[in-house]
């Protein structure tokens, strides 16, 4: 089986794949490993540590791509990469299949058996496998250095023979993989933190990292399925967006990270929350790419407001994380498949829990439909 890891060419992503130390146990799988040069060079895995591995390094991805069997992505392979794919052969990355249905089409006509990263269920079994986690968890650590970084205050309180700086105040909406670590990092810098999620089910894990956990009452719990988030009603959206103008005013730096998925982000901060915080403070909005929390949010920019207030809307924070980002991938992407390696070939187990949330097309035909055009 010939495996292909061709260079990501989404602008600014320089996470890779697969990193040497997976590509040497696959190839001693049986897997030969294709790579492309540079692939790994934005993320600190020079060429000659996949030659190490094992790996044949090729000059184009035309050269990784032509007859591979699987190919092993961060995002998503482009029309020209499909195109050059053979029916029957594998993809797996994140493929963002409910945000974008008209993908899965191409997918299917390309005749590819597809894996999204972002569809594997959250069970016991799947927890070394899952990629959403490992790279969400390292936006939330980024994005409190983000947020430190634009600050005009420390976050720690210090006692200084010139008085004392009293710390910052913190709150985190969203307390998944990335709001936990956004709570811990804030938490480590000295900060004040209070954390909220309108799942109850959470309270327990922020306050067990030291921080406030804030409650407002919604009706009813707000889980969904595999632990996510449910979409709130109109009404019990409007009501917690009241709510959140005054818990938010009274921070000074909030960081958002509440998604549904194939849904647009649910706007948690609205105009009226931005303008009622103090002069400097901060605003990191995790969830930008998806419409963001925060309703002034712009993707991919750093804005500011007539009231001096700070919005971050960098996007893909994982990748700013390359060499870590790229290491915990890989291992996801590993545990993955290698349950389903026999001596040097690959059958996916289509009965497998894994397979049936991973898989989002085979044969021709998409399995899931996407909710968000």
């Amino acid at each position: 089986m010939i495996l292909a890891v061709p260079r990501e060419v989404a602008s600014k992503e320089r996470r890779v794949a697969l990193v040497p130390e997976t590509v040497a146990k696959l190839v001693g799988a049986g897997v030969e490993v294709r790579v492309e040069h540079d692939a790994g060079r934005a993320a600190a895995f020079p060429d000659d540590l996949y030659a190490a591995a094992g790996a044949t390094l090729v000059e184009s991805a035309a050269g990784a791509l032509d007859g591979a069997d699987l190919v092993v992505c961060v995002g998503r392979p482009d029309d020209a990469a499909l195109a050059r794919l053979h029916r029957g052969a594998v993809v797996v990355g994140f493929l963002n299949p409910l945000g974008d249905p008209a993908y899965l089409g191409k997918l299917a006509d390309a005749g590819v058996t597809a894996l999204a990263m972002e569809r594997i269920p959250r069970i016991t079994r799947a927890q070394s496998m899952d990629a959403l986690s490992s790279q969400s968890n390292l936006a939330g650590y980024k994005a409190v250095l983000l947020a430190a970084g634009e600050f005009s205050r420390f976050f720690p309180m210090l006692t200084t023979a010139a008085g004392t700086i009293p710390p910052a105040k913190v709150l985190v909406l969203g307390a998944g993989v990335a709001g936990l670590q956004a709570i811990a990092t804030a938490r480590r810098l000295g900060a004040v933190v209070s954390g909220y999620d309108v799942r109850a089910a959470v309270r327990e894990q922020v306050q067990s990292l030291g921080a406030k956990f804030l409650e407002f009452d919604l009706g009813g719990d707000a889980e969904g399925s595999g632990g996510y988030a449910k979409e709130l009603t109109p009404e019990q959206q409007e009501r917690q967006r009241a709510w959140m103008v005054e818990q938010i005013g009274a921070n000074d730096v909030v960081i958002t990270t509440a998604l549904v998925p194939g849904r647009k982000a649910p706007v948690l901060i609205s105009e009226a929350a931005v303008a009622a915080m103090k002069p400097g403070s901060v605003i990191v909005d995790l969830a930008a790419e998806a419409g963001g929390n925060c309703a002034l949010t712009q993707p991919d920019r750093t804005t500011v407001t007539p009231n001096d207030v700070t919005i971050v809307g960098t996007t893909n924070l994982a990748a700013s994380v390359p060499n870590d980002a790229s290491r915990l991938y890989s291992r996801n992407v590993y545990a993955l498949l290698s349950p389903w390696l026999k001596d040097g070939n690959l059958t996916i187990d289509m009965d497998d829990d894994i397979a049936k949330g991973a898989v989002v097309v085979h044969a021709g035909h998409a399995l899931i439909e996407g909710t968000q055009p």
